[in-house]
């Protein structure tokens, strides 16, 4: 099968969606198929099988901050690359973020797949923006969404449903990964990983930095390993008030993170929000490590209520604090709860979802794609409306 798959998100700032779409052609590519990936890039470097378009800027996005692309150069190189691939099937990705994936949805020709990543409570520009994005969801033939949050925002936010079909992981390298000998925890010096932008307040670094005095009163030999990237200030504080406590690890490779995952006593996710569906919990499921997160949906969901993982109410350092003390003071149970999750997260490998994917991929193939008339005005009236958002 020929297909083309379409990122909204630049590759320079990589993320959850990126890796998706990365990892899912990667695993496309293994099993046969042709693929092609449409994605914003300036200076990454990318896999052969990554089209680039240049021109991309940032958009505040539902908590963050993305880098697309919507430029008059953006259609131009998205268009042609529609037109040279001739794809059996087109899969876009966050179809209506202000980027490529709104243009390849107007002007595909291939039966086209839509994926939706995004989870929001409510989006009044999104709200807004819909009337006139109506025709261009009517194109799309199949719908998936990562996970139930970001198909009720789908449902809510767009009209029409999806099947769920989970973000996929290469379990091996976070299984088999080595540990980094100054960072792996022990029952005499756990430790306790965080990994995320450091300045966005949603990934939950001041909930885990309002933990950390229970914590070490408690146990005062814990160590906190943090990485990411991002205005590392408040990193440094911590590291100023807990020098025996908090280590700051930097913006890691993946090899490192996975190490960092492999070898933590837990892992800590404190999302506050914003999370459609876990995937940071899946792959320190999948490393082998006790999980420790906030109690939104998302999170809940892949924890399965926490049979899977532990959870603490969301934005209340107090109660993580409790459920750190909890976890330490009791390793062999916290032993047998990571490896429930361990097992629980082959549902996550790529070969189980890619297979899903592709079951999709064959209930569209040989549709017709609805037509729409003056694509590029529909175009230039939404460049124009996403800009004074920007403003």
């Amino acid at each position: 099968m020929k297909i083309g798959i379409v990122c909204p998100y630049s590759f320079d700032s990589p993320g959850g969606v990126q890796y998706h779409v990365n990892d899912l052609a990667t695993e496309l590519i293994r099993r046969g198929h042709e693929v092609s990936v449409l994605a914003p890039v300036e200076k990454a470097e990318v896999p052969d099988f990554v089209c680039k378009v240049s021109g991309s800027y940032s958009v505040p996005y539902n908590g963050s901050v993305a880098q697309l692309s919507l430029s008059p150069k953006a259609v131009s190189e998205t268009k042609a690359w529609l037109e040279e691939g001739k794809f059996d099937v087109v899969h876009i990705h966050e179809p209506l973020a202000p980027s490529i994936s709104l243009i390849a949805l107007a002007n595909s020709k291939s039966p086209i797949v839509a994926t939706f990543h995004t989870s929001m409570v409510k989006s009044r520009s999104l709200k807004l923006a819909v009337p006139i994005l109506r025709p261009l969801l009517d194109r799309i033939s199949g719908r998936i969404a990562v996970s139930n949050e970001a198909r009720r925002t789908l449902i809510e936010h767009q009209g029409g449903d999806a099947v769920i079909i989970p973000n996929g992981v290469y379990r091996e390298p976070f299984a088999n990964a080595p540990d980094i000998e100054k960072w792996k925890g022990t029952r005499e010096r756990p430790t306790l990983f965080w990994i995320g932008r450091i300045d966005e307040p949603r990934k939950g670094l001041h909930v885990l930095a309002g933990a950390i005095d229970e914590v070490v009163a408690r146990h005062p030999n814990v160590r906190f390993i943090i990485a990411g990237r991002g205005d590392d200030a408040p990193v440094r504080e911590l590291m100023e008030r807990y020098p025996d406590n908090v280590e700051f690890a930097g913006d890691v490779d993946p090899q490192t993170r996975n190490s960092l995952y492999h070898g933590a006593t837990a892992y800590i996710a404190p999302q506050t929000g914003g999370e459609s569906f876990g995937i940071v919990l899946v792959e320190a499921m999948s490393a082998g490590t006790l999980v420790i997160a906030s109690d939104i949906e998302a999170f809940r969901l892949v924890l399965n209520g926490g049979a899977l993982g532990r959870l603490f109410t969301s934005a209340d350092s107090a109660d993580l604090a409790r459920v750190i003390n909890d976890v330490l003071a009791r390793p062999e149970e916290a032993a047998r709860l990571a490896e429930t999750g361990h097992e629980a997260s082959k549902m996550y490998d790529w070969g189980v979802v890619t297979d899903k994917i592709l079951a999709v991929y064959a209930t569209v193939v040989g549709t017709a794609s609805v037509e729409v008339e003056n694509t590029d005005t529909l175009i230039d009236s939404l460049r124009q409306y996403f800009a004074n958002r920007r403003d």
